[in-house]
């Protein structure tokens, strides 16, 4: 078992990792307690991952959450680059494909958290932060593995 399994096994997180799960749970909660309703959290598909899919009325949401303990560095969402945004929609078209959803209305949000524990996080929410429409047109985009 190499080092971070061990890690791992032992219950031990680094601090980024706790600090990322308490902004995913901080995030769940803001959504919720905006009317959203969580569908998923922490999706996997190989090597797709979306942070939380969640509905806001009959639209699909899909959102990334990005966790800072500071600003110091540029905050959370400078993170958010093209390449991740590109990630990010092939995420989200496995994510509609698995459930058969292809024609539900869409979007990408991003839900960005600095603070440093739970109780203490700043939440800024960006609503439909970037387009996606002309990657699901009919469900064959170029760069679609399949």
């Amino acid at each position: 078992m190499n080092g971070r399994r061990k890690r791992q096994a032992a219950g031990y997180d680094a601090p980024h990792i706790r600090l990322g799960r308490a902004g995913e749970d901080r995030a769940a909660r803001y959504l919720s307690e905006h009317g959203f309703t969580i569908l998923a959290r922490n999706w996997r598909n190989h090597r797709l991952e979306l942070d939380i899919v969640c509905r806001e009325g009959d639209v699909i949401v899909f959102v990334e959450v990005k966790t800072r303990s500071s600003e110091r560095w540029g905050g959370p969402a400078p993170a958010v680059t093209p390449a991740k945004q590109r990630h990010l929609l092939r995420a989200a078209q496995a994510w509609l494909r698995a459930h058969d959803l292809w024609l539900a209305p869409c979007r990408c949000d991003v839900l960005c958290l600095v603070g440093d524990d739970e109780n203490t996080f700043s939440v800024e929410h960006f609503r439909n932060a970037f387009d996606f429409s002309a990657a699901l047109d009919s469900r064959n985009a170029t760069w679609q593995p399949w």
